[in-house]
């Protein structure tokens, strides 16, 4: 089931009114998609904060725009502030449903590895992983059964089996977990990931020059 959040449309795009949306409880936020019309809007920071907690990073939205018809989108990046930690900015990317896209899902480990109760330690150098798939068959995240691991031995992506209607995209030899000996100080490195499959940020940056040109 999808849930909806409601947004506001957000014309006005100073300091003096972004400053009174977040001082109000509300988040400013763009909404944009191929071939989509990128729209400023501005939705309840409580409201986001619980459908991401409850729903899980790649939830799919209903985002119920005034003045328009309701859109599905994922929450596609947001930005912090430095200082007080707090979510001050959103990007929604309208999702096609009927297309498949590539994102990120976390990975959890599971079980006790034979290894470690031979004084052995677990390292877990990947913790997310590029998924395929359509919007609605996206994971909300990838357990792995680690039990089996021995001292020295690891699995790669390649070891893991998809429980669902999606592909993984990482290169295939690249570690997920690894059990090393006690003695070992080797550091297993994350590979490096591409990320140039994620969706581009349409119109992001025009936002950020109005409300730049707007300061002045």
């Amino acid at each position: 089931m999808g849930v909806s959040l409601q947004a506001k449309l957000r014309e006005d795009l100073s300091r003096g009114a972004t400053n009174e949306l977040r001082n109000s409880g509300y988040i400013p936020a763009i909404v944009y998609g191929k071939d989509k019309e990128a729209k400023t809007v501005s939705v309840d920071n409580i409201e986001l904060l619980k459908t991401v907690r409850d729903e899980g990073r790649n939830a799919i939205i209903s985002l119920e725009i005034e003045k328009g018809e309701p859109v599905d989108v994922m929450l596609h990046e947001y930005q912090t502030d430095p200082v007080k930690g707090d979510v001050i900015h959103v990007d929604f990317y309208v999702v096609d449903m009927t297309e498949e896209m590539d994102v990120e899902v976390a990975v959890r480990l599971e079980g006790n590895p034979t290894g470690v109760g031979e004084g052995g330690v677990l390292q877990q150098p990947l913790y997310e992983l590029q998924v395929r798939a359509k919007p609605r068959n996206i994971p909300e995240e990838i357990v792995i059964d680690v039990s089996e691991l021995a001292i020295g031995e690891s699995l790669s992506v390649a070891d893991i089996k998809a429980t669902g209607d999606y592909e993984l995209i990482d290169d295939p030899e690249t570690t997920v977990a690894v059990v090393l000996a006690p003695d070992s100080e080797e550091e297993v490195e994350a590979e490096d990931v591409d990320f140039s499959a994620e969706p581009e940020l349409v119109g992001a940056e025009d936002e950020e020059e109005q409300e730049e040109a707007s300061e002045e």
